[in-house]
């Protein structure tokens, strides 16, 4: 396969290039800078820069020719204000989803956060980005268009990773390694029964491969 991921050299989404190359398949991540380039070709991954703060839905389309997947995995990250978190968290991934739609790519994939809801209420910088990935979500999943599998990882951590997850519609908060997080979407990559789903995803009992089969199709 070959799987664009937005957001290409963030934490998760190197660790899923390197799953997918190691897989055989072609990993593309679009990043902001020239100088993450070398990081994303050490992972096995393609770069294309292009800041989707500010690119048109042409110029996505265009990296997404091609792709039988996309990912989005992209954020303003710690230290950013609300703006961003609109411009980027749900700007962004919107984008992303219109640029698949354009380019004919059906399977969207979306690393969204649990608590993610439009509606959320509150005052501070995490209560906006809640709100922006939850608007994000609504975007998502109201298209026809797409394939789409929105997953809501708890608390991230770089603990080395279990291969052992709690992968439910509901699972209720709990930490969860980033390995394990990127190990879950290679899989649910692999399985487009899962294409529908809003999931959320902690620590558990169960292998990945396990988790991802036994919640397909429901």
């Amino acid at each position: 396969m070959r799987v664009v991921i937005a957001g290409g050299h963030g934490q998760i989404a190197l660790r899923l290039e390197r799953l997918l190359a190691a897989g055989g398949h072609e990993p593309v991540g679009i990043i902001r800078r020239p100088e993450q380039e070398a990081d994303l070709r050490a992972a096995g991954a393609e770069a294309v820069v292009l800041d989707l703060e500010s690119a048109s839905v042409g110029e996505v389309a265009a990296v997404l020719e091609g792709a039988d997947a996309a990912v989005f995995a992209a954020g303003a990250g710690p230290g950013s204000g609300a703006e961003r978190k609109e411009s980027v968290d749900r700007g962004a991934a919107v984008l992303l989803a219109d640029a698949a739609e354009q380019a004919g790519v059906r399977r969207f994939l979306v690393v969204s956060s649990m608590g993610a809801q439009s509606g959320h209420e509150g005052d501070a910088v995490f209560d906006a980005y809640l709100r922006a990935k939850g608007a994000a979500d609504d975007d998502v999943r109201a298209r026809e268009g797409l394939d789409w599998t929105i997953l809501r990882p708890g608390m991230l951590t770089d603990d080395a990773g279990t291969g052992l997850v709690r992968l439910e519609a509901s699972t209720g908060r709990g930490p969860i390694p980033r390995d394990d997080v990127a190990a879950v979407l290679a899989e649910l990559l692999d399985t487009p029964a899962t294409a529908g789903l809003t999931l959320e995803l902690i620590m558990g009992s169960t292998p990945v491969a396990v988790a991802v089969r036994d919640i397909a199709g429901n």
